[in-house]
């Protein structure tokens, strides 16, 4: 699908919501991008799936596409491949279950246009997380108000076949408003493709799973997991390229926890929390969303609902403990998500509430956020995902 120089990142392994991307130059040297945005389509304006384009020398963005006719389509994953995406359907009503449900779709190479294929229960509701296993063989799912996760197999042609593992949780957690139950909010793999890490808010705890891309099992690992502090409430995850360290944002105490991680064993040990936030923030009525590791290593980003502001961290390459770079305002309202290029070089900001993504360059030195004035309309965005344009070196 795409040239012959292209170098492979695996985004799928080192961060929650970052699919595996291609970085691909062109003749004139600048990267160009297909963007997808992941979109709430119920109470709003939206029609579904948005493709965008990114300027990879710019920044700027430009309306390409959309493919409707798909209900919630919030988060999205590609394949290894580059051949398909993943859309959950963050309902809790398909087909007569309370349940939501994942869609395929094939990208077509010279558009980059969505195809449906099909679509199949997440047994959960209101998924809201999946990957591609680095084989391409399995999509991963964490359902938030079903409290579980589940695998789903991939076809030859890239669609899904029925769920063919499924984990339940249980438990809860001392804030009464909101860890009442269990509540999956994403699911990872590790850089070697051997454990799954599942973020569970309702639990307070990150627990680990022996992944099989043979037959895409699920196994609680020996060590099945690690315990935040009361209430924090984490929600995504990223790998550290170098699979040494890992990082949670917890959405309720606004921190993120920094990780030692053992990747033979997959055991986790606590480094660190810091605040995602300034001192003297209130807490009540804001909260966090992503985080996602800068492709170089050397920097951490992680986003605050409410203060709208992009929390920005240097990484210490020997401890991978963190240091604070400062808060840079998103540009809108509510930033659920965000993406870095595959180039390292800009971030995307999607601000669900103002409707709007935001393009910011990434200063390589230093690792600080500057805008650049681009930005783009798009209803209600949730989830940004990037597939490089081939072009000839």
């Amino acid at each position: 699908m795409l040239a012959p120089t292209q170098y492979f990142l695996c985004f799928a392994l080192f961060s929650g919501a970052v699919c595996s991307t291609l970085l691909t130059q062109t003749a004139s040297g600048a990267e160009q991008y297909r963007v997808y945005v992941g979109t709430y389509t119920r109470g709003s304006d939206s029609k579904g799936i948005y493709q965008l384009l990114l300027d990879g020398k710019t920044g700027k963005l430009t309306h390409v596409d959309v493919t409707e006719n798909s209900v919630n389509p919030s988060f999205l994953a590609i394949s290894p491949d580059q051949n398909y995406l993943y859309a959950v359907n963050e309902i809790n009503d398909f087909e007569g279950q309370k349940a939501g449900a994942v869609s395929a779709y094939s990208i077509a190479a010279d558009s980059g246009k969505l195809t449906f294929l099909n679509q199949h229960s997440s047994r959960g509701g209101s998924p809201c997380h999946l990957v591609v296993d680095a084989t391409g063989k399995f999509v991963l799912v964490a359902n938030y108000s079903g409290g579980n996760i589940c695998t789903l197999p991939i076809q030859k042609d890239g669609s899904l076949g029925p769920s063919s593992a499924f984990v339940q949780h249980t438990g809860s957690s001392v804030n009464a408003a909101r860890q009442k139950a269990p509540h999956a909010h994403s699911i990872n793999l590790d850089p070697k493709n051997r454990h799954a890490v599942v973020a569970d808010l309702g639990i307070d705890e990150l627990r680990v799973y022996d992944f099989s891309a043979a037959d895409g099992s699920l196994t609680p690992n020996a060590v099945p997991g690690i315990k935040m502090a009361p209430g924090a409430g984490p929600r995504h995850f990223a790998f550290h390229p170098s699979g040494k360290w890992g990082y949670v944002i917890n959405e309720l105490n606004l921190t993120v926890t920094a990780m030692k991680y053992n990747q033979k064993t997959g055991v986790f040990e606590i480094l660190q929390n810091i605040s995602t936030v300034p001192e003297g923030t209130k807490r009540k009525g804001n909260s966090t969303a992503q985080v996602l590791v800068h492709p170089s290593g050397n920097f951490l980003y992680g986003s605050n609902r409410g203060p709208n502001t992009i929390a920005m961290y240097g990484i210490d390459q020997k401890t991978g403990e963190l240091t604070s770079l400062g808060y840079q305002p998103t540009g809108g309202a509510i930033p659920r998500n965000f993406n870095i290029a595959p180039s390292g070089k800009f971030l995307l900001a999607a601000n669900q509430d103002s409707n709007n993504v935001v393009v910011f360059k990434i200063n390589q030195k230093t690792g600080v956020l500057e805008p650049t004035g681009h930005e783009i309309d798009v209803p209600k965005p949730v989830c940004i995902q990037f597939l490089p344009i081939g072009g000839t070196p």
